[in-house]
């Protein structure tokens, strides 16, 4: 690891509901105890109203995020980048750890697929801190 606390990189397309979902849970499941950041290889102008929606019926709140561009730095920071959908828009750098998250997209789905993908990302989220060696909060 880079640091003392690991650092973790979500990838999308839109950088508007899959990888936010990620780190939103990254950080309320995590704490202080790791680093972590979401970007989009072409990032839209807005969250996903339905994962917006999805995330609050769990009391995660996503009003201060936005869609972020993806850069270099933030993947030369990362001990893991977690991609999701963003094929060869990804940079890779030698030496990263990488992951390839194989989820749907919630743009188009329904609450209900919605719900579907949040839970997915969870699980997958809880997984990778413990893998990294993060305690986790209920």
């Amino acid at each position: 690891m880079s640091s003392s606390l690991p650092e973790v990189l979500y990838v999308c397309v839109h950088n508007a509901g899959r990888s936010q979902m990620a780190a939103v849970f990254t950080r309320h499941l995590g704490g202080d105890r790791v680093r972590v950041r979401s970007a989009g290889s072409e990032p839209a102008d807005t969250l996903n109203p339905r994962v917006v929606s999805a995330m609050k019926e769990l009391g995660l709140d996503m009003s201060e995020q936005f869609p972020k561009p993806l850069a270099d730095e933030d993947v030369q920071a990362a001990d893991v980048v977690v991609t999701m959908g963003c094929g060869d828009a990804c940079p890779f750098y030698p030496g990263k750890r990488y992951e390839d998250w194989q989820l749907d997209d919630p743009a188009g789905a329904d609450m209900e697929g919605v719900r579907r993908i949040r839970d997915e990302v969870r699980s997958r989220v809880e997984s990778l801190l413990a893998d990294l060696g993060v305690e986790t909060r209920p």
